[in-house]
């Protein structure tokens, strides 16, 4: 037997006013209507609730039993409604923003308090996302935002704003040939042609479009690249530049956590820049959200100064 709050709402004014009538006005409902919601509820108890004649109307012994329990069970319910009530507000100002690693550029730090002077109660929660999603959590929902490399695969599925742009570097092992070529280059780079012989690092399979960015297959002139190993973190990058199992391409400004220990960078010729974007779901049209990218606008345009940061390996952004 299933018992409606909205019976039990009834039936406690209906005794706290003794009165059919006058419950019916602070209910806001008809008299006949709330006559008919108490009639079945007795049916359902299977036992008469009030006693009632044309001048009382009294509760029953039944009702007296009833009364405390429908208002703890009232009570209870307000309190679950207040409780999920609450939920619901404090997760309407939580932000997700996801990201493969640490964006740097001062971009997180700047953003922040940009975004709580428009929305005082917003709480940005930062969520690290493997490399295999391009999107950074934003195709599954699992994050609000995110930091990405562009290109995005389903890229009408997304609106978003540059906020850096930035040459791609190629990191080898201290001691590569081609660093002693760039040495001799006006430039000090190496031009994209003499690296098409080179094993070179990728992204899982998983990142579709941005893992043949990061390989620059648009620069290949159809010839495919060589892969000498699937790298999915900073250190996996390091690592493998390090042990000669290929080479990478990257960000400028993710070059401090891979230029150490055996490995150096050098600016790469012929390849175009790559470009860092704050991005959402076309669909999703939340206050926090449009905020957020409106702010990431602002500092796209110049309104910020960016700053260098330390954000980790090229592909994983």
């Amino acid at each position: 037997m299933d018992v409606h709050g909205r019976d039990l709402r009834y039936f406690v004014a209906v005794a706290d006013e003794l009165s059919f009538t006058r419950a019916a006005e602070h209910l806001f409902v008809s008299q006949p209507g709330l006559s008919k919601q108490i009639r079945m509820l007795e049916k359902q108890l299977d036992a008469d609730l009030f006693e009632r004649d044309r001048r009382t109307v009294r509760l029953t012994r039944a009702g007296e039993a009833l009364l405390p329990h429908a208002r703890e069970v009232l009570a209870a319910w307000d309190r679950a409604h207040a409780a999920v009530r609450a939920a619901t507000a404090a997760e309407r100002c939580v932000l997700r923003i996801g990201m493969s690693t640490s964006p740097g550029r001062g971009l997180l730090p700047a953003l922040r308090p940009r975004l709580t002077s428009r929305h005082p109660d917003a709480r940005p929660v930062l969520r690290q996302v493997n490399w295999g999603d391009p999107s950074a959590g934003l195709a599954d929902g699992a994050s609000d935002v995110a930091l990405v490399w562009l290109p995005l695969p389903d890229g009408d599925r997304y609106r978003y704003v540059v906020v850096a742009r930035e040459p791609r570097l190629v990191a080898l092992p201290v001691g590569h040939p081609l660093a002693e070529r760039a040495a001799s280059d006006p430039e000090g780079k190496v031009d994209f042609t003499d690296l098409l012989e080179e094993p070179f690092l990728a992204l899982p399979a998983e990142a579709g479009p941005l893992r043949e960015y990061w390989l620059a297959t648009d620069a290949r002139a159809g010839r495919p690249p060589r892969i000498g190993g699937v790298i999915t973190s900073a250190e996996e990058t390091h690592e493998a530049v390090a042990n000669g199992q290929g080479v990478a391409l990257l960000a400028s400004g993710n070059a401090p956590l891979i230029v150490r220990d055996g490995v150096i960078a050098l600016p790469v010729r012929g390849i175009s820049p790559a470009q860092l974007a704050v991005a959402a779901r076309h669909d999703d049209r939340r206050p926090l959200v449009l905020a957020y990218l409106d702010e990431a606008r602002k500092m796209g345009s110049g309104e910020i100064e960016q700053t260098p940061g330390t954000h980790s390996a090229a592909e994983g952004g």
